[in-house]
């Protein structure tokens, strides 16, 4: 979700070459995988890459306390995890074997991992 980062052209693709998914963090969560799951059952995608970046907010973040916070402030807790990590490629390879693990994708042997790091502009591939 991070406006320094513009997933097209850091992987060289053009207008319409992909479905890009953005959220906080570069979580596969349950709303990523039912968009997946549409764009490839319905739109015909193949591959999928997850790219996280360095110097997310999410980096480091205590999501236990944010919503302890949030519940203070408004008397409810969200009922979904906020997110954190503390390593982004180790992250990267975690949410990879999300997608993988999803029964009802089609394609999951094209799945790949990056890392964009936002002072240099480079992608990095994550194994």
């Amino acid at each position: 979700m991070d406006a320094r980062v513009d997933p097209v052209a850091a992987l060289g693709l053009a207008a319409g070459d992909a479905h890009v998914l953005r959220n906080a963090g570069a979580f596969v969560s349950e709303d990523v995988l039912r968009s997946l799951i549409l764009s490839q059952r319905l739109l015909g995608t193949t591959s999928v890459v997850v790219m996280a970046h360095t110097e997310c907010g999410l980096l480091g973040l205590d999501g236990a306390a944010l919503s302890r916070s949030l519940a203070a402030e408004t008397g409810a807790a969200p009922k979904f995890a906020l997110g954190s990590f503390t390593d982004v490629h180790h992250h990267v390879r975690a949410q990879v074997a999300e997608v993988r693990a999803c029964p009802w994708l089609l394609h999951t042997d094209d799945v790949r991992g990056h890392v964009f790091d936002v002072a240099s502009g480079r992608v990095e591939a994550v194994v």
